[in-house]
């Protein structure tokens, strides 16, 4: 049986929320893939070193030409082993066969596990001094829950805000230095970007 820490619960949790996928290969058991853009390279390598008890290998560099916009999409992929531990956590973040929000997210949040939700799907508005946490094609109820974990866990308050793909978590200026403070040891380099300097 997989035993991991507490670090690489909160990068685990955080990844499966943010882009990555839990993929169910049979009954019981399931793999997490990965797939990161060409320039975030080493965000994917990062995140294989920290779980390493479930990633052999190293990822593989893919181009993809889209359909319509004949644009070259450079990327790299990685899949995990195929574990019943994934299988377990598939049932709670896939329980009704898509990538949903648990009731009891406020468990498993933490500081590490918001950055690396952040860094996969954040965004930090310099004009409006605001973040995003794009949390896709989630319900609205869904989207609640994260806003109420967030402030039970991390007194931050945020608002829920609905766009073309899904809801999003808003984060005012004043609220954005709390998430800052909280995040900022766990955002690698490569995403100070997303945070306000």
């Amino acid at each position: 049986m997989i035993s991991l820490s507490k670090e690489q619960e909160s990068i685990l949790f955080g990844t499966i929320l943010g882009d990555g996928y839990l993929q169910k290969t049979g009954e019981n058991n399931a793999r997490l893939r990965l797939e990161h853009g060409y320039k975030q390279k080493e965000y994917i390598f990062w995140k294989i070193e920290k779980l390493n008890q479930l990633f052999q290998g190293k990822p593989i560099y893919l181009e993809r030409i889209h359909p319509l916009t004949k644009r070259t999409y450079k990327y790299y992929r990685h899949q995990s082993q195929s574990t019943p531990y994934l299988g377990k956590l598939r049932n709670i973040f896939y329980s009704e066969g898509k990538k949903t929000i648990p009731e009891n997210l406020e468990k498993y949040i933490t500081p590490q596990m918001l950055a690396v939700w952040y860094m996969d799907d954040g965004y930090y508005y310099l004009r409006d001094k605001c973040s995003y946490l794009y949390l896709g094609n989630v319900s609205e109820k869904e989207a609640d829950i994260v806003s109420l974990a967030i402030l039970k866990k991390f007194k931050i308050q945020t608002r829920v805000k609905q766009k073309k793909k899904g809801f999003a978590i808003y984060f005012s200026h004043s609220q954005v230095e709390k998430l800052k403070l909280l995040i900022k040891d766990y955002i690698i380099n490569y995403f100070n970007y997303k945070l306000p300097s």
